[in-house]
C-alpha cells in the first residue's frame, strides 16, 4: 500500500514528502506540517457514501463495528492486519429541538454530534485508533503525548486495552481535570507533570520523542487526524448523507477543525458530496489565539501563502509578555495550537469564521445542553455558546441546518458542573469565580430540608 499512500507537505509550493512509515511528521524541506496523502486513482473508492450502509450488517467484524474503520476506504493508510480498534466511534447525532430557543434556531435545524460516548469519553479515540494503528505499523514500543487530559486518557486506554505499548504522558502543573487524570493513572500510564502549561508540555514531549525514538500521538501526527475525519462521516451518516449548512466546533489545538476540513475537501474531490459546509471554530476567550489571528489580524491561508512571519511575531510577543491560556474549558486551554496552518486551510476550504466565548457563556450553554439530555464537559459547550453568538450576529440563519460537536463527556470535568450548580459560595469562587464567572444563570441547586418526612414531602410538592 506504500506506493499509494505517503506524507505530503501542506505547503503547495514546497513539494516535500515522507514515506508512510516515517514518524518525523514535519516536512524535511521546510519544516511545515504534513498531510497523509492518497493516490485515489489507484485505490478502491466507493461511488456513493451509501456504500457504507452495507457495513451495518457486518457488525460481528470489529472493523465494521468501529465508527472509524467502517469508513476505512476513506483513510486507507494501513492494511487490515495493522488496525487496532477497541470499539471507538459508537456515537450519536442527536436532533436538539429543546435547545433551539436558547440559541435562536428554528426547530428541527440543530443537531448535536455527541462524542462523549467513545471508550475514553471523548472524541480523541477517533484519532487515537488511527495513530495507534500507524504506531503498530512502524513497530513502536512506547507512545507519548502532551495533554490537557483527553489525549492522555485516550492514549492510556489504548495502551492498556491492547497491551502493545507503554503510554508516557506529559501534563502541565495544575492544568488537568481530575476526571481525565484519573483515567490516565487508572490505565497505567507513566504520567510526568512539569512546571508550566500545555504549550510547555507540548514542546518537551516533541523533544523527548525525537531524542528517545518514542512515537508521538499529539495532533501534529497527521495519522491521528485521519481518524478524526470520521466524526464528519458519521455526521453525514446521521443526516442521510446530506451535507449540513454549518459545522460548529470548539478550537484548542485545532486538530478537529483541520481534520473536518480535510474530510469534506476529500469527499468533494472524490465526487461523494456536491458542496462543503461552512465551518465555525469557537475559542474560549481565555485561549483565543485563532480568534485574534483570524478575526482581528486578518490572517488567512491564501492557498498556502499565509503570513508566517506575522504569526511568528505574534507568538514571540505572547511569550515576551508571559501571556498564558486561562479558561474553565481545560480541553481547549491552549495558546499555541500546533495545527494552526491546517486550521487556516480548513477555514478557507469551508468559508469559515472564528469566534470567542467567555467562560460564563460556556457554562450557561453547558447547563442548557445538560438540561436537554446530554452531559458534556465545558469545552464541548463552546460550540453551542458560539452558535448562539453567531445567531445573534446574524451570521448563521435560524433555518440553516447546524451541527454542533460536543467533544467530551460531562464526567471529564465534574468539578465545574458541581460548582456551577452548588449552593456553596466557597466552592463556586474557588472553581469558577476566579475564572470570571459571576452568576450560574441556569443553576439547578439541591434543595436543603430537615430530615423530616413532612418537610421532604412539602419540598417535593413545592418544587416538583
Amino acid at each position: 500500500m506504500g506506493e499509494y499512500v505517503y506524507q505530503r507537505c501542506i505547503q503547495p509550493e514546497c513539494g516535500g514528502s515522507l514515506s508512510v512509515d516515517d514518524t518525523r511528521f514535519v516536512c524535511p524541506r521546510c519544516g511545515a506540517l504534513m498531510d497523509v496523502a492518497y493516490d485515489w486513482s489507484r485505490l478502491p473508492v466507493p461511488n456513493s457514501l451509501r456504500f457504507f450502509e452495507s457495513r451495518w450488517a457486518e457488525r460481528a467484524d470489529p472493523l465494521a463495528w468501529s465508527g472509524v474503520w467502517r469508513f476505512r476506504e476513506l483513510l486507507p493508510f494501513a492494511e487490515r492486519r495493522w488496525v487496532m480498534t477497541i470499539g471507538e466511534g459508537q456515537t450519536i447525532l442527536q436532533r436538539a429541538d429543546g435547545l433551539c430557543s436558547y440559541v435562536h434556531m428554528n426547530p428541527g435545524r440543530l443537531y448535536l454530534q455527541y462524542e462523549g460516548l467513545n471508550p475514553s469519553g471523548s472524541f480523541k479515540d477517533n484519532g487515537m485508533t488511527a495513530a495507534f494503528t500507524h504506531a503498530r505499523l512502524v513497530g513502536a514500543q512506547r507512545a507519548a503525548c502532551a495533554s490537557t487530559g483527553n489525549t492522555s486518557a485516550s492514549l492510556a486506554i489504548y495502551c492498556s486495552a491492547t497491551g502493545l505499548m507503554r503510554a508516557i504522558i506529559f501534563i502541565g502543573s495544575g492544568k488537568i481535570a481530575y476526571g481525565k487524570l484519573a483515567q490516565a493513572l487508572d490505565h497505567g500510564a507513566l504520567t510526568i507533570q512539569i512546571t508550566g502549561d500545555f504549550d510547555d508540555a507540548m514542546q518537551r514531549v516533541q523533544q523527548v520523542s525525537r531524542q528517545l525514538g518514542i512515537y508521538l500521538v499529539n495532533s501534529i501526527n497527521p495519522f491521528r487526524l485521519e481518524g478524526q475525519k470520521t466524526i464528519m462521516y458519521r455526521v453525514l451518516e446521521g443526516l442521510s448523507w446530506e451535507v449540513p449548512d454549518w459545522v460548529v466546533v470548539p478550537g484548542g489545538n485545532l486538530g478537529n477543525a483541520s481534520a473536518f476540513g480535510k474530510a469534506f475537501f476529500e469527499l468533494h474531490q472524490l465526487g461523494l458530496i456536491r458542496r462543503l459546509p461552512r465551518l465555525a471554530v469557537i475559542n474560549a476567550a481565555g485561549a483565543n489565539t485563532l480568534y485574534q489571528l483570524y478575526e482581528q489580524h486578518g490572517v488567512r491561508w491564501h492557498g498556502g501563502r499565509w503570513p508566517k512571519e506575522h504569526v511568528e511575531r505574534f507568538f514571540e510577543e505572547m511569550q515576551a509578555n508571559h501571556r498564558r491560556a486561562s479558561t474553565i474549558a481545560s480541553a481547549i486551554e491552549i495558546n499555541h495550537p500546533v495545527n494552526l496552518p491546517k486550521a487556516l486551510r480548513a477555514l478557507e476550504w469551508c468559508q469559515g469564521v472564528v469566534r470567542e466565548v467567555t467562560d460564563q457563556e460556556i457554562l450557561d450553554a453547558k447547563a442548557q445542553v445538560g438540561a436537554h439530555g446530554l452531559g458534556c464537559e465545558p469545552a464541548s459547550a463552546a460550540s453551542v455558546a458560539g452558535l448562539k453568538r453567531l445567531r445573534l450576529e446574524g451570521v448563521i440563519g435560524a433555518d440553516e441546518r447546524v451541527v454542533c460537536v460536543l467533544t467530551g463527556h460531562q464526567l471529564k470535568d465534574p468539578n465545574a458542573t458541581v460548582a456551577y450548580h452548588s449552593t456553596d459560595p466557597q466552592l463556586f469562587e474557588e472553581v469558577l469565580g476566579k475564572r470570571g464567572v459571576r452568576r450560574p444563570t441556569f443553576a439547578n441547586r439541591a434543595v436543603q430540608v430537615p430530615n423530616d418526612l413532612n418537610e421532604i414531602i412539602k419540598a417535593i410538592e413545592l418544587y416538583a
